[in-house]
């Protein structure tokens, strides 16, 4: 590609991309072992969505013992086989590996870990737990959501100084996230890791570093990862001590508002009484008709993830932003005078206080932006919006001027981004897909619905490039008034 006059005074003045990466430890060998057929084919569906993976399937116990391997690694085995290895060698001999267990199991699919260890010990070996069945967890449905499960885990458990951000989901019953999963990282892509808690004390060591709330301290905080968690989706009844806790899931709500007001709730449970804890969180009846979608609505317009939805005192959606220009416009009109713009300045500047927005400029890949809107950088709410607003023209301005560098090709627009999806062999442009660079540029530049559609295509081969360049086609016509000035 020739760049025009045009192009070569905006490398004179370029500003460069910068990606986000959640999980750097990526998952490099996945290794199959199961009696039951459906587990073994389902190799082919990590093999065209997780094209950065090795896919693996051994046929006997010592094929498995006899695996050393030093790259992050998954060894998912069915409840047979759980039985016929050794784990914990097999863990000794790779430090970096994951052990996941497809129960097929009812008992061990809808109970807490310590009745499901007690009837069927194997299951303790295991370090994340999953339900199968042939209808809502078959595993050519799930399994890709299981080994990104355990690409998770093993992020989350290294040390590090870059800031998270953690969907925190407390149940016990791996039926229940076996089904939600895949919804989840569809919507979330790369942009946010899973943590899965099954006890309460798990849940409170994994938010404040300590198992129980008589052991918190003013510096808890500094152990445990709740500032990284950007929404807490619960159920109400799950073991708390010794039992099933009735009062479990009010308790970690509570500690929760109490210490991280900023964490929006997610109130999953089948439990009638959870509907009196409305004003708690959303609460979502688990189990019925069209939940799953009621939970990819709330998880959308409530977490940072899609669109900055901003809501009134009462709870009613007062403004729905789709991107950043959005979100200037709506500041700009809470600059002006009148009873109207002072209702709107007061209702922006909470959601400043609250970490709102900083949450979602992270979400949508503005890392600068989102770290200059957070509560702590801020002395107040009106002074923060008027901040807000100088930074999102900056912003605006500067993502003109922002390449996407693929294959050598510096690409500033949308039809460029075409030219380079068809022309690129997409080997080139796979690693990209896989690590959310190209949807995350999108974000950068403004283009979050884009974005959002070609976060689900993975995959390797010329159908790759084909899917994205068709997406891209089609917005083209859409993305308008992109150049307008501020």
């Amino acid at each position: 590609m020739t760049p025009s006059d045009g192009s070569r005074a905006r490398f004179r003045r370029e500003s460069p991309f910068v990606g986000r990466l959640i999980n750097p430890i990526r998952i490099r060998e996945v290794l199959l072992f199961a009696a039951e057929e459906s587990i073994r084919t389902s190799q082919a569906v990590l093999q065209a969505e997780m094209p950065c993976a090795e896919v693996r399937v051994l046929r006997s116990p010592a094929q498995l013992s006899a695996v050393k391997l030093d790259v992050p690694t998954v060894l998912i085995l069915d409840d047979m086989a759980m039985n016929l290895v050794d784990v914990e060698g097999i863990r000794q001999r790779n430090r970096r590996a994951v052990v996941v267990l497809l129960s097929a199991h009812r008992l061990v699919q809808c109970s807490p870990p310590s009745i499901a260890s007690r009837e069927f010990p194997y299951t303790a070996k295991a370090d994340l737990v999953f339900a199968v069945d042939r209808a809502e967890c078959a595993p050519s449905r799930i399994v890709t959501s299981v080994v990104r499960a355990a690409e998770d885990h093993l992020n989350i458990s290294e040390p590090s100084h870059a800031r998270r951000f953690i969907f925190l989901i407390v149940d016990d019953e791996p039926r229940w996230f076996s089904q939600f999963l895949p919804v989840l990282y569809r919507i979330i892509g790369q942009r946010a890791a899973v943590k899965l808690a099954r006890t309460y004390e798990t849940a409170v060591e994994f938010l404040f570093g300590v198992e129980r709330e008589s052991g918190m301290t003013d510096t808890c905080r500094d152990r445990g990862y709740g500032d990284d968690v950007v929404c807490l989706i619960t159920d109400i009844y799950f073991p708390k001590g010794e039992k099933m806790d009735g009062d479990a899931g009010r308790d970690l709500i509570r500690l929760v508002k109490q210490h991280y007001a900023r964490i929006p709730i997610i109130i999953a449970s089948k439990v009638k009484d959870a509907a009196a804890l409305k004003d708690e969180g959303f609460v979502l009846p688990k189990g019925d008709p069209g939940s799953l979608e009621l939970l990819r609505r709330c998880i959308r317009d409530r977490t940072g993830i899609g669109d900055c939805v901003v809501y009134d005192e009462g709870g009613e959606e007062r403004y729905r932003l789709k991107d950043v220009r959005d979100m200037y416009r709506l500041l700009r009109a809470a600059d002006g005078s009148g009873a109207e713009a002072e209702r709107l300045r007061a209702l922006l500047a909470k959601y400043a206080e609250q970490d709102r927005f900083s949450t979602w400029f992270h979400m949508h890949g503005l890392r600068e932006l989102g770290e200059a809107a957070r509560p702590q950088q801020v002395l107040d709410g009106e002074r923060a919006i008027a901040r807000l607003r100088r930074l999102l023209k900056r912003e605006i301005l500067r993502m003109q001027r922002t390449p996407l560098v693929l294959a050598g090709m510096r690409v500033f627009s949308l039809e460029e981004l075409l030219t380079a999806l068809r022309t690129i062999p997409p080997e080139e442009i796979q690693p990209l897909m896989d690590n959310d660079a190209i949807s995350s540029w999108l974000d950068q530049r403004g283009c979050s619905e884009l974005a959002e559609e070609l976060r689900p295509i993975h995959g390797r081969g010329a159908e790759l490039g084909k899917l994205l360049a068709e997406a891209v086609e089609k917005w083209i016509g859409i993305d308008i008034n992109r150049g307008e000035s501020v």
